[in-house]
C-alpha cells in the first residue's frame, strides 16, 4: 500500500510543471566533402516530423539528416539557382530561400515534397530573400533583404527590401514594399544619406502571431520592426526599437579589445558609458503567454559597409578613435580622454545616426547591436531587455569566461544571432544562440513570463561554433534543440529535459517523509 501512495505522489509531483531544464547532446555532424558535398556548409535548418529529419541549408544547398542518429541521409543541391538562404518544413512540404546569382535580381522559393524529396514548384519573389517561413494557413513568407551591389569600375545597383506572400493554391505573389512609408520620420533608422526608406530598409526574420493573423518582420540595419496583416497583405506598422543607454545600470559593456596592459585585451571589463546601442535584431520567435503573443528578438547589429566589396563606397562604420569621428565639445568635454584605446577609441559606430542637431559633429554615440535578447508586444514595444546578462553570466563562471573573445568586445560583443523557443509543460523557453564566442554556447532563459525572462542555463559546444540558426521541437514524447553552426559547418542535436520546480522537489521530499512516518507509525 505503502509503495502505491508513493508512487502516486511523485506521479502528481511530476506533471509538467518546469522551471528549469536539463540538456544532453546527442550528436555533431560535420558537413563537406568527407560526408556531404564539398563546400557544404551549415547556416539555417528545418524539422521534418514526418520523417524525423533535419533539413540543414548551406551554401551548396540542402543537406538531409537522420535526426534519430545524426547520419546523412541525401543532399540536395540548389547552386543552379543561386545561393540558399533559408528552409523552412511544415507538413511535409521544404520550402527554400534562394538569392539569385546576382542578388539584386528577383529571387526564389523552390518547394520539395519532404517524403519523396522530389522537386515541386518555384516562384520569384523580391530581392535576396533571406529567411523563408510557413504562415499558419500554408502560405509561403519570405524577408527580402534588397541589400544594395557595389561593382568595381559601376555604379552601385540599389535594391528595394521587401516582403513577399506566396499562396500556392492559388499560384500567386503578392511582394509588400516600404514606398508608403517615405514620407514619414523617425520609425526606422535610415542608413545611406539621402535615402527613402522604400530603398534603404532590408527586411530580415519573421515570426507569426499565434492567431495566424499577423507576422512581425525585422528590419535589421533600420532598427526597427514592421507589423504585416496577413488577412489583407499589408504592412500595418513600422515600429523603431530605440536605443538602448548603457550609461543605465544593468546595461554594462566592454568597449574595447585594447584596455589591457600595454594595450592588450582585458575580457569582462564591464562598465557603464555614455553610449547608445542600436538592437538591430537578427532572428525572431514568437510564444503566447496570457493569450497574447510576444517576440523575442536576437539583437546582433549589423552596419551597411560597402567598402569592403570596392574601396571608396559607402561605409557607415568609424571607431570612436578616428579623428574624422567629431564629438560635440559640449556633450563630450573629456573627449580626448574618451578616444584612448583604453577607453572608447576603439569601440566601432556608427556615422549614420548620433549628430542630432545636425551640426556635423555627434552628440550621441551609436553602437551596432544590443548586446542581448529582448521580447517585445504584440505591436512591437519592448517589454524586457535581457542588458548585459548574456556575456556578464558568462564571464561570472569561471568555467566558461574563457569562451569570451575579447577581441569582439570593440564591436558587438558575443552577437546574439539565433532564437528559436520550446514549450515544456506550462513553461515557455527560449534558446538563444551566440555567434561570437570561442566554443558554441547558447543561453537558456525561462521566459514564460514576458517582463520577467529568468536565466537558466548555457549550452556549451566544444566542436562547434558561430552558432547560426537553432530550432527547437517535440518528438515521440521527447524534446530537442538543433543548432546549426556556421563557424565549423556543423549540425548538432541536444535532448532537452524538464526539470522540476524547486517547490515540487520541497513538496515531494516532505510527501516522502510523511510516508515513511506512516509506514514506520504502522510497523510500530
Amino acid at each position: 500500500m505503502v509503495r502505491k501512495i508513493a508512487a502516486a505522489a511523485i506521479a502528481a509531483l511530476f506533471v509538467p510543471v518546469v522551471q528549469a531544464a536539463g540538456w544532453e547532446k546527442l550528436w555533431t555532424f560535420e558537413h563537406g566533402a568527407a560526408t556531404s558535398v564539398a563546400g557544404q556548409t551549415s547556416e539555417i535548418l528545418a524539422f521534418d516530423s514526418l520523417n524525423n529529419e533535419l533539413w540543414v541549408g548551406g551554401l551548396k544547398g540542402v543537406d538531409i539528416l537522420n535526426a534519430a542518429t545524426g547520419s546523412f541521409v541525401q543532399h540536395i543541391d540548389t547552386t543552379a539557382f543561386g545561393e540558399l538562404n533559408s528552409v523552412a518544413i511544415r507538413n511535409g512540404v521544404a520550402a527554400f530561400a534562394i538569392a539569385a546569382p546576382i542578388k539584386t535580381d528577383a529571387g526564389s522559393v523552390l518547394t520539395y515534397d519532404t517524403t519523396s524529396r522530389s522537386f515541386q514548384q518555384s516562384y520569384l519573389v523580391g530581392a535576396l530573400p533571406d529567411m523563408v517561413t510557413f504562415t499558419a494557413d500554408g502560405r509561403i513568407m519570405t524577408a527580402n533583404e534588397g541589400e544594395p551591389l557595389a561593382r568595381p569600375g559601376f555604379e552601385t545597383i540599389e535594391q528595394r527590401g521587401s516582403i513577399s506572400i506566396i499562396d500556392t493554391t492559388k499560384d500567386s505573389v503578392t511582394t509588400l514594399g516600404f514606398a508608403g512609408y517615405d514620407g514619414t520620420t523617425g520609425l526606422g533608422r535610415i542608413v545611406t544619406p539621402g535615402a527613402k526608406p522604400s530603398i534603404d530598409w532590408e527586411p530580415e526574420y519573421i515570426a507569426l502571431s499565434k492567431d495566424g493573423q499577423f507576422a512581425m518582420v525585422t528590419l535589421q540595419e533600420a532598427n526597427a520592426v514592421a507589423k504585416i496583416d496577413l488577412m489583407s497583405q499589408q504592412i500595418v506598422s513600422v515600429t523603431s526599437l530605440g536605443l538602448k543607454d548603457h550609461s543605465l545600470p544593468g546595461n554594462e559593456l566592454d568597449t574595447s579589445d585594447r584596455d589591457g596592459p600595454g594595450n592588450s585585451q582585458l575580457a569582462g571589463n564591464y562598465r557603464n558609458a555614455p553610449v547608445f546601442g542600436m538592437y538591430m535584431p537578427d532572428a525572431i520567435a514568437s510564444y503566447a503567454s496570457g493569450g497574447k503573443t510576444y517576440y523575442i528578438t536576437a539583437n546582433e547589429g549589423d552596419s551597411r559597409n560597402l567598402q569592403d566589396f570596392v574601396p571608396g563606397e559607402f561605409n557607415e562604420e568609424v571607431r570612436v578613435g578616428s579623428s574624422s569621428y567629431k564629438l560635440d565639445p559640449t556633450v563630450f568635454p573629456d573627449a580626448a580622454a574618451l578616444k584612448a584605446n583604453s577607453n572608447f577609441g576603439r569601440l566601432v559606430v556608427s556615422t549614420s545616426s548620433g549628430d542630432i542637431d545636425g551640426d556635423g559633429d555627434y552628440d550621441e554615440i551609436h553602437v551596432f547591436g544590443g548586446r542581448s535578447f529582448s521580447i517585445l508586444d504584440e505591436n512591437g514595444n519592448q517589454v524586457f531587455d535581457s542588458g548585459n546578462q548574456l556575456e556578464a553570466l558568462l564571464y561570472a563562471n569561471p568555467a566558461l569566461r574563457a569562451l569570451i573573445d575579447d577581441g569582439r568586445s570593440d564591436n558587438k560583443g558575443v552577437e546574439p544571432e539565433g532564437v528559436t523557443v520550446l514549450e515544456l509543460g506550462d513553461r515557455t523557453l527560449a534558446f538563444i544562440g551566440f555567434e561570437r564566442t570561442f566554443d558554441s554556447v547558447i543561453a537558456i532563459y525561462d521566459v514564460t513570463n514576458p517582463t520577467a525572462a529568468t536565466f537558466v542555463d548555457f549550452i556549451v559546444d566544444a566542436e562547434s561554433n558561430a552558432v547560426e540558426g537553432l530550432t527547437a521541437y517535440e518528438f515521440g514524447g521527447r524534446y530537442f534543440l538543433a543548432t546549426a553552426n556556421e563557424g565549423t559547418g556543423t549540425t548538432s542535436l541536444f535532448s532537452i529535459t524538464p526539470v522540476p520546480e524547486p517547490e515540487t522537489y520541497a513538496m515531494l521530499l516532505a510527501g516522502l517523509g510523511l510516508i515513511g512516518l506512516a509506514a514506520r507509525r504502522r510497523r510500530g
